[in-house]
């Protein structure tokens, strides 16, 4: 702080019996920015779209559904989805089937996936498909609904998971982006005085 800036700041403090200088700006905003708004509009446009042109099981309303696809983007586990829109588990993962939403641990399974489509192919029975993979029939009926969704979602060419997928990833990039932004701001400029000369 130059000799000018001491000078100023000792007739401020005399002047307002504060010696604060500056004050904390907070941005004022409504419960959802412009970003926000657009992402909600387009998430739910492609939902409806979805919804329209594919078979959902379930009937949620497409707020539910919104609901459900930021979660699991978010990496919200079913049991906290389904507190979250006050509904069973078992909703929760029929509803990521209908928007063609799958786990890692969903997909990523201890047997020959080639050996289970093909069998799946010559139409044998669950029973009969957990037996040849040394797997239990429940497995076998979870991993059906994998191969079901994939293969939808491969008729569709994905377009609807890739739209998710942007929309969602490419917020939390800039959320990210603006918090790492503001953060190595005020790490650069910590400590620093301003030299202002008048």
């Amino acid at each position: 702080m130059n000799e000018k800036t001491a000078e100023l700041r000792d007739i401020f403090i005399d002047v307002t019996d504060d010696d604060t200088i500056t004050e904390e700006q907070a941005e004022t905003r409504g419960s959802l920015t412009e970003d926000d708004r657009e992402i909600r509009t387009k998430l739910r446009d492609a939902i409806g779209r979805m919804s329209d042109r594919l078979t959902f099981e379930t009937d949620l309303s497409v707020d539910t559904y919104e609901t459900i696809v930021r979660g699991f983007y978010d990496g919200a586990g079913d049991t906290a989805l389904a507190d979250r829109i006050d509904r069973d588990r078992e909703t929760v993962v029929r509803a990521r089937s209908d928007l063609h939403l799958l786990r890692d641990q969903e997909t990523d399974v201890a047997f020959d996936t080639d050996a289970f489509r093909r069998l799946l192919t010559e139409g044998h029975t669950d029973e009969e498909i957990a037996d040849r993979l040394d797997v239990t029939a429940a497995t076998v009926a979870d991993y059906r609904r994998v191969v079901e969704i994939e293969d939808e979602r491969r008729r569709v060419n994905s377009r609807y998971t890739d739209e998710f997928e942007e929309l969602l990833t490419d917020a939390d990039l800039r959320e990210r982006t603006e918090d790492v932004t503001e953060t190595g701001l005020d790490e650069a400029t910590e400590g620093m005085e301003t030299d202002v000369s008048m």
